[in-house]
């Protein structure tokens, strides 16, 4: 993979901020013609720097307002064990972000739901599929101060 130079890193921080920007226009912005930049995003692209563009949508309009962040412990930890809880977790849909950490806890868990019967229903399930048994902690977001997917890469 090439080394990312000052304008792949200007095309980058401009799609982190609006992954529908014409080409046209993101060419202009970073001093290319249209067939360059547009060469450019699409080695960006191939190269899996870019991974994706998505829609981000407003939880609170699709009835999906309860944020909870689940902290897991496992009593028996292995290869097996991590590659099995990895592959059942990945399957839930609530799950938005599910991380194998250091510390105190084995995954650390951020899920997305409804309400919170919803909430207690998905946390049954995940116990129930995990192939040890487990401790868990939860907690229940009460604001969200800031949440965002940008990525700083000194543009």
């Amino acid at each position: 993979m090439r080394k990312l130079d000052r304008i792949d890193r200007m095309i980058l921080d401009i799609l982190q901020k609006n992954g529908r920007i014409a080409i046209s226009e993101l060419a202009t912005k970073v001093n290319l013609s249209t067939t360059p930049c547009s060469e450019r995003v699409k080695r960006l692209e191939r190269d899996g720097i870019i991974m994706g563009y998505y829609a981000r949508l407003n939880p609170e309009l699709v009835d999906k307002r309860l944020l909870v962040f689940l902290e897991i412990k496992l009593s028996a930890k292995s290869g097996d064990v991590f590659e099995q809880v990895a592959r059942d977790l990945s399957e839930i849909p609530e799950v938005l972000e599910c991380h194998l950490i250091s510390g105190d806890f084995d995954y650390l868990i951020k899920a997305r739901l409804k309400e919170m019967s919803a909430y207690r229903k998905l946390l049954g399930n995940i116990l129930k599929k995990l192939p040890a048994s487990a401790s868990s902690h939860s907690y229940v977001v009460m604001e969200e101060v800031k949440e965002g997917l940008y990525l700083d890469i000194d543009a």
